[in-house]
């Protein structure tokens, strides 16, 4: 019964991804997909990467329709950078709790009480957020970024992780906001130290969304994809990888010839996973759900991922 179950499953993604091609065909679209997806997304993607890589994609395609497989944040970065194309998720609940814990009110508040300070925002943020920031960042180059203000202070949101990690690498001094990433904030120094346990050859490699303590024990700490390079270029072949879980495609994909085991069975982002193949195909269908970005707030929101941009 298991492989039947199994026989139909590829059958009904062989239909989708024909289906798929076909609208991707009629619709001038692409897909974005962002390396926490399910691998079902991710082999259908025109491009996987990560929010920085995806958020350049979007600002230099041609197509018409960008259909953004991650979580709404991502699919309003698309929509801010390319305003005159059509921006669908797949599922408008794929939401980031992180993202909620900074709202534009509180830093409004920040900003009154460190008047000479420049906001620097982490890009898993909203459009209202985004729009009260001097310049965005994502994780692989966060540290760019901050060295890059005209500004020895610096108000931090929404990641006190990443904060944590960004500030031994920079002399400004740093107002970080309380928020975390509930999926990498989750991985314990019980968590890994098992793990180096089973798998003593092992290298360790790290987000620094994860809590500064486990950061400490990483072998590599970098960003999603800077991860994804470094085990490509390694002469390592076995790992114990401390991010979200669906980086396996990709890590797989770049080296078959080596193995990795995750950190812990909880890095999975539910709310990556609430997309899949059949609901892509559905928003090309229907053309939804569509993200909208009021225009003054995008405007706003532009300047800081524009500025993001341009840091080398």
């Amino acid at each position: 019964m298991e492989a039947l179950a199994l026989e139909r499953k590829a059958e009904q993604n062989r239909e989708l991804r024909e289906r798929l091609a076909q609208l991707k065909k009629e619709r001038n679209a692409i897909i974005l997909a962002h390396y926490y997806q399910r691998d079902e997304i991710q082999e259908v993607a025109d491009f996987r990467g990560d929010s920085f890589l995806l958020a350049q994609k979007a600002a230099s395609t041609d197509a018409d329709v960008i259909v953004f497989c991650g979580v709404h944040f991502m699919g309003e970065s698309a929509k801010i950078l390319a305003p005159h194309k059509t921006v669908l998720v797949p599922d408008e609940r794929a939401g980031c709790p992180m993202a909620d814990m900074v709202n534009p009110i509180g830093l409004r508040e920040l900003k009154a009480k460190h008047p000479n300070a420049k906001v620097v925002t982490y890009i898993n943020s909203s459009a209202d957020v985004k729009a009260e920031t001097d310049i965005c960042c994502t994780s692989a180059n966060a540290v760019q970024v901050v060295n890059s203000v005209d500004s020895d202070e610096i108000i931090w949101c929404p990641d006190k992780n990443l904060g944590h990690y960004v500030s031994q690498k920079t002399d400004k001094k740093m107002i970080i906001w309380e928020g975390y990433c509930n999926t990498h904030d989750m991985l314990t120094i019980k968590d890994v130290e098992e793990m180096r346990a089973k798998y003593p050859n092992a290298q360790f490699v790290v987000h620094p969304e994860c809590r500064p303590e486990v950061v400490e024990m990483a072998d590599f700490v970098g960003s999603t994809t800077g991860i994804l390079k470094y085990c490509r270029e390694s002469s390592h072949k076995e790992f114990i990888v401390g991010t979200e879980d669906g980086t396996g495609y990709q890590l797989r994909l770049d080296s078959p010839d080596k193995s990795f085991h995750f950190a812990s069975k909880f890095l999975v982002c539910p709310n990556m996973k609430v997309n899949n193949l059949k609901k892509v195909v559905r928003a090309l269908e229907t053309m939804q759900p569509e993200i909208y970005v009021p225009q003054d707030v995008a405007d706003k929101a532009r300047l800081s991922l524009e500025r993001m941009l341009l840091v080398k």
